[in-house]
């Protein structure tokens, strides 16, 4: 599965893939396979990005298109 709303939103707020995969702290090949589709992403590095980006896990792989976040539950704050 490709993820580009991952490009969509890092170039959005002119960040380079080497930056997101610091945030991950994984590697820089390792994020741009997530974007490319080449590699499926871990459900941890999609929780981590929908609070940087401050969507949703749903919005970023293009289960909906509404861009805001879904209100978090106290336990996840």
């Amino acid at each position: 599965m490709k993820y580009q709303r991952l490009r969509d939103l890092r170039e959005d707020k002119d960040l380079l893939q080497k930056h997101v995969a610091e945030i991950l702290n994984i590697a820089e090949r390792t994020y741009s396979h997530y974007e490319t589709g080449e590699r499926n992403i871990s459900v941890e590095a999609l929780i981590t990005l929908a609070k940087f980006y401050k969507t949703s896990i749903d919005y970023l792989v293009g289960l909906t298109d509404k861009k805001s976040p879904y209100p978090r539950a106290k336990s996840y704050k």
